[in-house]
């Protein structure tokens, strides 16, 4: 045999080898493969979601229904039920064609919120070896088939028609807090520019619902819809062991101290009466990793009486966003003035310690680096006596009507209360209704009383409001 015959022979012999190998390893994927959709096909979500959600789930596996409305209280797992059934839904298409894009108002809420209960529905499933997340850009792949997840916040709207998902559609549309969104327009619109192609999906609308009845979203998900369906929720539906003790106890207590505020909060009832000042409150969790982020810091104080409380209010305002942020209170009857500066002083409000902004227009802090107090000036004994306890007090704004357009400022922005922070602004700007003639109608004037932290908070930001409306400072 030649030298060339022998050199063939080998190379004819290396390349059964390597075929039979490869064989041998596209046998070994194609076994994996249908190993893992074996394991993914026995994959069961209702272990994991409450029973109550149970009917919703086989309704869905059915495809009756496109759009899925959750209102629901304080830990009623609606959050829960649609991360599962996104992970779910998208691993059973083999194709990768199947999407999801989940949605909050603002994009800076996402990672704590949804992105973070995505997180915990792979891992809940035992699938995190399937998936893998990314935060810049916010996202998760199921690896796969190159099926996503695409986080986005909707304060920049414009930026959506250039969403697109790597193939396929998406499938899956999860509205978190649905009802902090503008309107049914504006949802509307955003289904337009995400929603082309496809020939199914499912859109998810969970939230709490707002107070008053006649919100918009409490409106719209009692409008006749076949193409609807909707489930509304409570925390006393879900096993208690997945709530926790904690949760548990806050209910109770806040029920005792507060059953409106319960009703409304932890059973996601609307207690309003369509005469709220303030519809356009958001009542949730206020981090300390908000805070560590916001800028301008704003003071507000009404003065005391022998029956009224003395009401100091700690505010910080997002212009971009137009939202008020409640940070902390002092609300406390029988203090003199002396004992207010002192417990002020004690929170170590009286000056800015990160170098905040010098601007007394935006009430921030003084030239002398002090953090300004704004207060009603019709109390100017009561100012001085805090200046002379080393406090930098100024006084508000007093003109005919002042009142009634600072409470309409207030009523333009987005309000998010914490009630953990600040309890007594939580009560009196929940509670505060329009007051009502004889045969209980409604009337457009507003009633003097419980509202102390209401007028601290206009007292806060008295220089901000004038300074747009083009006064001086």
């Amino acid at each position: 045999m030649t030298i060339s015959g022998v050199l063939r022979g080998e190379t004819m012999k290396i390349s059964d080898n390597v075929i039979e190998r490869r064989i041998q390893a596209v046998e070994a994927v194609r076994q994996q493969s249908k190993e893992r959709q074996r394991v993914i096909d026995d994959l069961d979500v209702k272990p994991h979601i409450a029973r109550v959600y149970h009917e919703l789930h086989d309704d869905m596996a059915r495809g009756n229904h496109e759009f899925i409305n959750l209102p629901g209280g304080r830990g009623s797992g609606k959050s829960s039920f649609c991360a599962l059934e996104i992970i779910h839904g998208i691993m059973k298409d083999t194709t990768g064609h199947s999407n999801a894009i989940v949605f909050r108002l603002y994009g800076n809420t996402l990672r704590e919120s949804v992105f973070s209960q995505i997180a915990w529905a792979i891992d809940t499933l035992g699938v995190g070896h399937l998936w893998r997340g990314t935060v810049s850009p916010m996202r998760y792949e199921y690896m796969p088939t190159g099926a996503q997840i695409i986080f986005r916040g909707l304060s920049d709207s414009s930026k959506l028609k250039s969403i697109r998902p790597r193939k396929g559609t998406f499938k899956f549309v999860w509205f978190e807090e649905f009802s902090e969104l503008p309107g049914p327009n504006f949802t509307r619109n955003v289904l337009q520019s995400v929603m082309r192609g496809g020939d199914t999906f499912t859109v998810f609308r969970s939230f709490n619902p707002p107070i008053s009845a006649n919100n918009w979203a409490n409106v719209f998900i009692r409008e006749p819809n076949e193409r609807a369906t909707t489930l509304q929720t409570d925390y006393t539906m879900i096993p208690p062991e997945w709530l926790g003790e904690a949760f548990l106890y806050e209910a109770k207590r806040l029920k005792e101290v507060n059953p409106q505020a319960f009703d409304h909060e932890y059973m996601g009832i609307p207690t309003g009466t369509g005469g709220e000042v303030f519809p356009n409150l958001e009542i949730r969790e206020i981090t300390d990793a908000e805070i560590s982020n916001m800028g301008y810091i704003y003071q507000g104080l009404d003065f005391g009486f022998a029956q009224d409380p003395a009401a100091f209010l700690r505010v910080s305002y997002d212009r971009k966003h137009d939202t008020i942020y409640f940070l902390d209170e002092i609300y406390k009857r029988g203090l003199s003035n002396a004992q207010l500066a002192e417990e002020i002083k004690a929170k170590g409000y009286h000056k800015d310690r990160r170098g905040g902004y010098v601007s007394p227009v935006f009430g921030v802090m003084s030239a002398e680096g002090q953090q300004i107090i704004i207060a009603d000036c019709a109390e100017p004994k009561s100012i001085q006596d805090l200046r002379d306890n080393g406090l930098k007090v100024i006084g508000c704004h007093k003109e005919p009507g002042c009142v009634e357009y600072r409470v309409k400022w207030l009523q333009h922005r987005r309000i998010v209360i914490d009630p953990a922070r600040t309890p007594n602004a939580y009560r009196e700007f929940v509670n505060y209704e329009y007051m009502t003639d004889k045969d209980g109608n409604f009337l457009s004037r507003l009633p003097d009383k419980d509202n102390h932290t209401i007028d601290a908070a206009a007292y806060a930001l008295d220089r901000l409001i004038y300074y747009q409306r083009g006064l001086s400072a």
